[in-house]
């Protein structure tokens, strides 16, 4: 895949089938050009070979201090996903792995890296010059060694198959993390940026996936991994994606679609389980379990401290000191450029981000300047929210209408924005009362507001799940949390001895 940032352009190929809700609820306040901008581009020709890559003669002057192609596209790509994550032991096991793929992969010759991107989205994907990436949120997910082998291969096998260079085009949009760019600022610009919202490792085409997928059952096999592993994963995605759907309340639809770049989650389970079947039966090959939640113990869980928390409907920012809660009913999700929300199925939305304006402008000025369409002058009003100068204002699109503000705070302006499809009274006063939610926090408020993390414990002969749960700190449905983390069906008995995943502060 393709994704445009700045001027820059990063082709990367990955594993994760469809967007999150979130996303797809967002999408439709995206055509009103206000929550995301633009779509991923896709530019799936041959890639020229740079001047840096010809021969040279010995004695040639050596160029230094300038990026190849390839680390920019690097580094440009650990800059989107919120840098990298770093730990010993996590680190040390999958480089491990990664040396075992390598050699049982088809061009061995190919010098693969991995990185781990500190992002909690479950997403995994390639660059062609064989780095490959996964998030720290697919490391919560896995469950044993062959699992994240699986991904691992499927992603060198993209590579390896060269999927990157054979498309010459892809279809022009698609999405994946819950997650925006910047609000845009007019119209004509909106549509040049490319949606941080839409970066999508869904971007080849269904029979890509499928070979991706075929090939990388039979790379962890010759690895020595459990070639059933990749269906294991599958299912714990799909059960992922279903709860997440669920969560912003919208139905768990996973049935194959025409116009989809990935085939459905049943059908790739299906399929990888129909490779292993050839390999062997069940049982052979190496699982790993003991040693992978291990080497994930403590692994942070979530929001990335640096980017504040979300708490329910109350989102705190421990470093930049504020807080504020949005209306009942709403989900929220942040990254490091916003939080976003959705409620009543995607009938409802918002946004909260942080803009430089000049001390001179006032904050009026500010509304009134063109970052939105649509804006209602007569509705722009002077406000104090907890001691802070601030201003609000309605505006109007053919499907939407919005509750703004701007809040002068440290220095900067933070801009929430409400969406309706259609905004009641009741609506627009919940929605100003969350804008005066907004406030500046204690330090010992801050100092409360720890990070979760993911916690292995071993259970006893008597531990149930509802006895592991209550021992979780997770804002939203712990119970179904802890069943899609271990992968475990409702009401199956835990065994003892056996190691599981929780979530804790």
């Amino acid at each position: 895949m393709s994704v445009s940032i700045g001027r820059q352009r990063v082709t990367a190929i990955g594993w994760i089938v469809r967007p999150s809700a979130m996303v797809r609820g967002l999408a439709g306040a995206c055509a009103m050009a206000w929550l995301l901008a633009g779509c991923t581009s896709i530019d799936q020709t041959n890639p020229k070979p740079s001047v840096e890559a010809a021969a040279l003669p010995d004695a040639a002057p050596k160029t230094t201090g300038v990026d190849s192609p390839a680390i920019r596209e690097h580094k440009q790509l650990v800059h989107v996903f919120g840098g990298e994550y770093h730990s010993v032991a996590t680190e040390k096991l999958l480089d491990e792995v990664l040396a075992k793929l390598a050699v049982a992969s088809e061009v061995p010759s190919i010098p693969y890296k991995l990185t781990i991107l500190n992002s909690p989205v479950v997403n995994a994907f390639a660059l062609p010059s064989g780095r490959i990436y996964v998030t720290r949120g697919l490391l919560a997910l896995a469950n044993d060694t062959s699992e994240v082998a699986a991904v691992m291969a499927h992603e060198i096998a993209h590579v390896t198959a060269r999927h990157a260079t054979q498309r010459a085009e892809i279809e022009k949009q698609s999405a994946v993390i819950s997650q925006a760019a910047n609000v845009i600022e007019d119209r004509n610009k909106g549509r040049s940026f490319q949606a941080y919202a839409q970066l999508s490792l869904a971007s080849f085409s269904r029979l890509q996936e499928l070979e991706a997928d075929r090939i990388g059952v039979h790379t962890i096999a010759r690895a020595g991994y459990d070639p059933y592993a990749a269906s294991r994963f599958l299912q714990s995605l799909g059960r992922s994606s279903a709860m997440r759907q669920s969560l912003f309340g919208q139905a768990s639809v996973d049935k194959p679609d025409m116009m989809s770049t990935h085939p459905s989650t049943p059908e790739r389970i299906e399929r990888a389980i129909g490779e292993a079947r050839q390999i062997g039966a069940p049982g052979i090959g190496e699982i790993g379990r003991d040693r992978y939640l291990a080497a994930i113990d403590g692994l942070p869980f979530g929001d990335d401290p640096a980017e504040g928390f979300v708490r329910g409907v109350q989102f705190v920012h421990p470093k930049l000191g504020f807080a504020f809660t949005a209306p009942d009913g709403f989900v929220l999700e942040n990254s490091a450029q916003a939080v976003l929300g959705i409620a009543n199925g995607g009938e409802e939305a918002l946004r909260l981000d942080r803009v430089h304006v000049p001390a001179e402008t006032t904050l009026q000025a500010y509304l009134v300047s063109g970052w939105i369409d649509g804006l209602q002058e007569g509705s722009v009003e002077n406000i104090v929210v907890n001691g802070f100068q601030a201003a609000t204002a309605t505006a109007k699109g053919s499907e939407w209408t919005f509750r703004l503000a701007a809040i002068r705070y440290g220095g900067e302006v933070y801009r929430m924005i409400f969406a309706a499809k259609t905004l009641s009274d009741a609506d627009d006063r919940a929605f100003r009362t969350s804008i005066n939610t907004f406030r500046k926090i204690t330090p010992d408020e801050a100092k409360n507001v720890r990070p979760m993390r993911i916690d292995i414990v071993t259970a006893s002969d008597t531990d149930t799940e509802e006895s592991l749960v209550a021992k979780m700190k997770a804002a939203d449905r712990p119970l179904d949390l802890f069943r899609v983390l271990n992968d475990v069906e409702a009401g199956a008995a835990l065994k003892g001895g056996q190691r599981y995943k929780i979530v804790t502060e």
